[in-house]
């Protein structure tokens, strides 16, 4: 997919690499397999698509610009996958209090907002209050380095960082639940 012309317009439009999209998915391995995907702040859709190549059952695409929805719904349709996915011509926040209400859950959520704004804390913070990700579920929050991102907000803990570049891979999940030294799923 040439994405080359849709980016030079959309200066704020910043695609994840091909290296990180490879890392991500050789980190998850077998945990997209049938996993319900969230891709926020989807803009050309990569690694949502990637999800899906890699055995998601669903992907999900929430993006706010119609230029690049409309790129993704060509490129998801020329690859097979239109059953599989739902794309939402929404803000990121908005969605996740409607998804929330419709007792959506995702297993994989993935985000990926603009480097040099605080969205990406107010997504984190809003994923974290709601009940979108599922109970084994995992968030991946992509940043720029010199972005710290809290280690743990009330739900959700962070388990490792991944640096490629100048870029950041901050996975996040539920805390395991405990009780007398066993772990209770």
């Amino acid at each position: 997919m040439k994405n080359n012309a849709l980016i030079k317009k959309h200066k704020s439009l910043r695609p994840t690499t091909g290296k990180v999209r490879e890392a991500i998915f050789n980190i998850l391995r077998s945990s997209t397999k049938n996993a319900r995907f969230l891709d926020l702040y989807a803009g050309t859709g990569a690694v949502g698509i990637n999800a899906l190549k890699e055995g998601a059952s669903e992907a999900v695409f929430v993006e706010k610009n119609r230029e690049c929805i409309n790129k993704m719904d060509k490129h998801i349709k020329k690859l097979g996958f239109s059953e599989k996915t739902n794309i939402v011509n929404r803000n990121v926040l908005s969605f996740i209090d409607q998804a929330e209400m419709n007792n959506r859950t995702f297993d994989i959520i993935f985000l990926d907002p603009p480097y040099h704004e605080d969205e990406i804390l107010h997504a984190l913070s809003a994923i974290d209050r709601s009940t979108i990700l599922g109970d084994n579920g995992i968030v991946i929050a992509e940043h720029f380095t010199k972005r710290q991102l809290p280690d743990k907000f009330d739900n959700l803990c962070k388990s490792r960082d991944y640096v490629y570049g100048d870029t950041v891979l901050s996975f996040y999940s539920k805390p395991s639940k405990t009780i007398n030294g066993v772990e209770n799923d």
